[in-house]
């Protein structure tokens, strides 16, 4: 059964084996890639390195990096399987206002289709509260239908379709109010 888990270095041959599903230079939202400096994540010591990273992140007694915001990570799993990971952006700077968001998902290839980005996004739903946020922006790729029908399942409500640095980009706004009340 799948849960949201902190990232951790123990599922390195799984998130190598997904990694793997991906073609080459995707981009995986939500999975904190962007945290990587030089760090050869092929190798367990350069992978538990940035899962340290991914777990500091979200210490807002740390400085964050130019660009870079708090956020917490987690990690969709089903036992020692890493099928996609979630991210929670504490607040908006310019670029996640623009196209970016509060909230970011991936899930690997061959574990689509079965609901996961649906109920994991109902998950963080529900933590974002903690945060003191009381809405948050998520976006997608005009045509990425699947991600549209999940955001809008956990009440997602669009604001506007625009093009951004980094593509076209549907933007929703939930309530979190609103995600509590389909059940999310």
């Amino acid at each position: 059964m799948a849960e949201l888990i902190a990232p951790t270095a123990r599922l390195h041959s799984s998130w190598l084996a997904a990694r793997g599903e991906w073609r080459p230079g995707a981009h995986q939202d939500g999975a904190g890639l962007r945290l990587v400096a030089d760090d050869d994540l092929d190798s367990p010591e350069g992978f538990a390195s940035w899962v340290e990273r991914l777990r500091r992140q979200s210490d807002r007694s740390l400085p964050m990096g130019e660009g870079h915001v708090h956020a917490t990570h987690w990690w969709i799993a089903d036992g020692e399987t890493y099928l996609g990971a979630i991210d929670l952006r504490h607040y908006l700077n310019a670029f996640l206002l623009e196209g970016g968001g509060n909230i970011g998902y991936s899930i690997r290839p061959s574990a689509r289709r079965r609901g996961l980005a649906t109920w994991a996004l109902g998950a963080v739903l529900r933590k974002a509260p903690a945060l003191g946020l009381d809405r948050v922006l998520l976006t997608c790729d005009d045509g990425n239908v699947g991600s549209a029908r999940t955001i809008e399942r956990n009440g997602g409500v669009l604001e506007d379709v625009r093009a951004t640095e980094i593509g076209v980009k549907r933007r929703y706004w939930i309530a979190l109010g609103d995600a509590a009340a389909h059940g999310c």
